[in-house]
């Protein structure tokens, strides 16, 4: 089966704070919480205010949320953190032990990108179990679940920026060319869009170019 090749516009783009490095990105249906560095940050586009601030030491890889509670990537380990206080209430295992990149929450399990091994693993949201792993041909950043299909970034090998739908044996389906720098940090809205972080602090909401 052939690859759905099409090309994405940016929508809207924000820099919430400064040229400081994003790294994981999530949406909670209103917020878009992201990491970086030390802390978790709660940003509402609608009024492109940061909201909150949760400290969060070496938050320097993927963020996703469950509905109820946000996981952040840190040093090697996940940690389940109560967005209402910023508790940590329990810790993880991470697959790559500190070399993970994006990651993304799907019915009681977590995916878990590996940037420089261009892999995504599959992970029981419980345990910290890898259950299955999927390998892609270019270095994965961002990963998110949508409607049940999973997607993930692409960025930094010298080629252009893409966010690509994966088939379940890791096939590529659909690939979006995203005329930008970088990619790190994915997260669908839902609704057609992905939030994407960018270089220098860049926050941007991109979707499907209309029209042929």
């Amino acid at each position: 089966m052939s690859t759905l090749k099409r090309t994405a516009e940016i929508a809207r783009e924000y820099r919430p704070l400064d040229d400081a490095r994003i790294h994981g990105v999530t949406f909670d249906g209103k917020l878009v919480w992201f990491a970086r560095d030390n802390e978790l940050i709660a940003f509402e586009p609608e009024t492109e205010t940061v909201v909150r601030r949760i400290p969060v030491p070496a938050a320097n890889a993927g963020t996703a949320f469950d509905g109820e509670y946000l996981y952040q990537l840190a040093q090697g380990e996940i940690l389940v953190i109560r967005p209402a206080d910023g508790r940590i209430v329990r810790t993880l295992p991470s697959p790559g032990k500190g070399k993970d990149s994006g990651m993304a929450w799907a019915d009681g399990h977590l995916w878990i990108g590996q940037y420089n091994d261009s892999k995504i693993h599959k992970v029981d949201a419980k345990t910290g179990a890898v259950v299955k792993t999927l390998t892609s041909d270019r270095f994965v950043t961002g990963v998110s679940c949508v409607e049940g299909a999973l997607w993930h970034g692409a960025s930094g090998d010298g080629k252009p920026c893409e966010l690509r739908r994966l088939a379940p044996d890791g096939t590529v389906e659909e690939s979006l060319t995203v005329p930008v720098e970088s990619i790190a940090g994915v997260e669908g809205t839902g609704d057609g869009g992905f939030w994407c972080a960018g270089e220098k602090g860049r926050l941007r909401l991109v979707r499907r170019k209309s029209g042929p």
